[in-house]
């Protein structure tokens, strides 16, 4: 049996039409749409299907949305006896990981991102806060470079060499970008994000999502689960909900996520969910791994029918 490790998008994946090729198919995701729309209290499930996509990338909406889909994917996956040894998540994406493991139920995890988008925009004045990719410049000359700063800027995602956001006050991402590019960096690439995300500023909305994160039931992990916060596994519910908290103002460290995941004997990684931003990313980790991305029936049957190889 082959030996794989899930990994989940987070915002920037989504997509108007994701996952309805799994629709077309099943009753039972059809009927998960339907009770993730009562849950909410809006049609997820149209903004989905039919867009617009102005309203699909809100925050509050990407989150269930992109949660939703790769729940199904991943369940799918399930039915064809296609299940991970380990998984992890980008930022977002530790939800989905955290379904998967058996630390939260679909229902209330689709509450709980739901909530920490609402409070994601609350947390820092709308159009006050800003993200940058900054392009072929490593971390150590990054540092340096916010620090000599007067407005705050934080390093944000940890994606992969030579890739790395950036995260702080609009003006300070402003003041960063030419100091960036005259230190060396390739490019640096403004994002399209209504706030600060993974940096301190962020931490009024965490205080405020602990509170809600304790009304929740977790569970300790069925299987393996990375952290954002310390790239490593962890294995108790109530430290993934002290992580979780800490995940809105902490850098996502992916690259050390994969960097450990290749070090293992996984026979592939596989990207659940839609797009393939991920894949991306770990192929410049090492271009060697091995990398699928399942978002729908034709890119499931290719993974299916490699897995099933040699068998």
């Amino acid at each position: 049996m082959k030996k794989l490790a899930f990994v989940f998008p987070g915002q920037g994946s989504q997509q108007v039409g994701m996952g309805q090729s799994f629709l077309e198919t099943s009753d039972e995701n059809k009927f998960l749409f339907k009770e993730a729309d009562q849950l909410l209290g809006y049609s997820l499930s149209e903004m989905i299907a039919s867009g617009p996509e102005s309203e699909l990338t809100k925050t509050i909406h990407t989150q269930p949305a992109l949660l939703l889909v790769s729940t199904i994917v991943s369940r799918e996956l399930s039915k064809v006896g296609i299940n991970p040894t380990v998984v992890a998540g980008h930022s977002l994406g530790e939800y989905s990981a955290l379904v998967a493991a058996g630390v939260l139920s679909l229902e209330d995890a689709l509450l709980l991102v739901q909530k920490r988008g609402e409070l994601m925009e609350e947390a820092y004045p709308k159009g006050k806060g800003a993200m940058a990719a900054v392009l072929g410049l490593d971390r150590p000359e990054i540092e340096q470079q916010l620090k000599e700063l007067e407005e705050p800027v934080y390093l944000a995602n940890l994606n992969c060499p030579g890739q790395i956001v950036i995260s702080g006050t609009k003006l300070g991402v402003e003041q960063a970008i030419p100091k960036l590019i005259e230190a060396g960096a390739k490019r640096v690439i403004p994002l399209n994000v209504s706030g600060p995300f993974h940096s301190r500023l962020m931490k009024p909305a965490a205080e405020r999502f602990q509170a809600v994160l304790e009304q929740m039931e977790f569970q300790d992990p069925a299987i393996p689960v990375f952290s954002n916060v310390t790239a490593n596994i962890v294995h108790d519910k109530d430290q993934i909900k002290e992580l979780l908290v800490k995940q809105l103002y902490s850098p996502v460290r992916f690259q050390e996520i994969i960097e450990d995941l290749l070090a293992q004997d996984y026979d592939a990684i596989v990207e659940v969910g839609n797009g393939k931003v991920l894949s991306g990313l770990i192929k410049k980790v090492s271009r060697r791994a091995k990398v699928f991305a399942v978002s729908d029936q034709a890119t499931l049957k290719k993974l299916i029918d490699w897995y099933q190889e040699d068998e």
